[in-house]
């Protein structure tokens, strides 16, 4: 961008943040950042351990107040109520309007709600933004129960946020396990026994029909569809998200659930484009989603666009799908392709402790061997590698003479690999040829693995 232009970015998470950060390391233009929801940007992942007492909110700041002056990033705390893309001019709730060139959308998402009786209750509430981390506060202050309606990442955040204050919690989940339309049934059981473990009550194939007020217009309890009566003070929705594009309906801006994007993060109207959250490929890749609404791929929007704006264009390419979350004591990781269910081209090999709460599973093509995707419960695996053999288009034999190099957990932690291989050995005797001492020593060699005593 030349020198004398404006780039407005709505919105100062990971997805804004990063596209300011990265167009002014090649760039003199005025970039202003403005949001409704804080005054400077602050790590989302990190709102629950405020809530548990883990951090506090300075501490989920990851850049010093002097660090946006001396980059001479401008950000302005106020909520644009509506954008009119004929003139380039913002309209903000309390400020004047701000003019812009360039005008990058990266609004983020809010709570999806499905017009519940009840739903505007007082104690009813997502957890999205840092004022639904401060309603929380309120609305969990002296309570004994709560139910978490829904089974995501979020839904399980809450739960744990409140068991945390030993609130009494109930998980309100319409499928046969916790987040049975993302996890395969074994992994989905596991996940559900942990969650029991930690004294949280589990609800299956039931869903929300009513949240019912007491005398002062809070939550007393709740009915669900198959006529079960909760009692509760607070209820927590996390039945998804959706984009947070409603200011701007009627705009003149494609919007289907979310704004219209195409592989450069365009939008229809001219120096306007969509990174985030709220942005929607018109055309996405095969097995891709439409909308992306994780951390990293909004971290690499602000890259890929970055590089648009500063004179050279560049389409998306995200690589091979890539989600972790840490809840209660277990870490998830995921990479590629590993539905719910799947049909007779893929095969699967499956791994997991006798004790359980640990599991490793590999999916691939049946005929071709080729590795489609891997799911880490409770053990982690070298992100490099993962997504190296994933877009080098590995196959399972080549994965396993390179197993011994993947494991990331730290040194005195017990690794699991030579039981998964046993288990591939038995599952393909004429391939399974152990890798060798030597060729152990140079892929911990290629891959830097040597502790302090193995190196001396």
């Amino acid at each position: 961008m030349q020198a004398a232009q404006h780039l407005v970015i709505i919105g100062n998470g990971v997805a804004g943040v990063t596209l300011a950060q990265h167009v002014r390391a090649k760039s003199t233009c005025r970039i202003t950042l403005v949001s409704a929801e804080s005054a400077t940007h602050f790590s989302r992942p990190a709102l629950m351990y405020v809530y548990m007492g883990h951090m506090r909110y300075k501490d989920i700041l990851p850049y010093p107040d002097w660090y946006w002056s001396k980059n001479n990033l401008n950000q302005l705390h106020d909520k644009v109520t509506s954008v009119n893309f004929e003139t380039k001019t913002l309209t903000l709730q309390k400020g004047e309007p701000v003019q812009y060139d360039v005008l990058v959308l990266a609004t983020g998402s809010c709570p999806a709600f499905y017009n519940w009786p009840g739903q505007n209750l007082k104690g009813v509430q997502g957890l999205v933004t840092l004022q639904d981390l401060q309603s929380m506060e309120d609305n969990t202050k002296d309570i004994k129960e709560a139910v978490v309606v829904g089974g995501g990442l979020i839904g399980i955040e809450m739960a744990e946020m409140l068991r945390s204050r030993g609130i009494a919690v109930t998980m309100l989940v319409r499928e046969l396990h916790y987040w049975y339309s993302v996890l395969p049934k074994q992994e989905a059981i596991l996940v559900s026994d942990i969650i029991r473990k930690h004294g949280i009550n589990l609800i299956f194939e039931d869903e929300l029909a009513s949240i019912n007020p007491d005398a002062q217009g809070g939550v007393e309890s709740i009915t669900t569809k198959r006529g079960k009566q909760l009692t509760c003070q607070f209820v927590g929705i996390a039945t998804g998200v959706k984009p947070n594009v409603s200011f701007l309906n009627n705009s003149g801006l494609n919007i289907d659930k979310g704004i219209l994007v195409d592989e450069a993060f365009a939008t229809n109207q001219p120096d306007v484009y969509a990174i985030g959250d709220c942005a929607q490929f018109n055309n996405p890749a095969p097995l891709a989603p439409a909308v992306e609404q994780l951390w990293y791929t909004a971290r690499q929007h602000g890259e890929t666009l970055a590089q648009t704006l500063t004179g050279t264009r560049q389409k998306y390419d995200r690589g091979p799908w890539f989600n972790s979350a840490k809840f209660l004591d277990i870490e998830y990781q995921t990479y590629g392709y590993v539905p719910a269910t799947w049909d007779e081209k893929y095969g699967s090999l499956y791994w997991e402790h006798t004790a359980g709460y640990k599991a490793i599973r590999f999916l691939f093509e049946q005929d071709s061997g080729l590795l489609t995707g891997i799911n880490l419960l409770g053990i982690r695996y070298r992100h490099d590698l993962c997504h190296h053999w994933l877009k080098q288009q590995y196959t399972i034999h080549q994965v396993m003479q390179e197993l011994p190099a993947v494991n990331f957990d730290p040194e005195f932690f017990q690794h699991y690999e030579q039981e998964l291989f046993i288990q591939y050995a038995a599952q393909f005797p004429a391939q399974a040829t152990p890798p060798t001492k030597s060729n152990w020593w140079q892929l911990r060699k290629k891959f830097g693995l040597f502790s302090s005593s193995e190196s001396c």
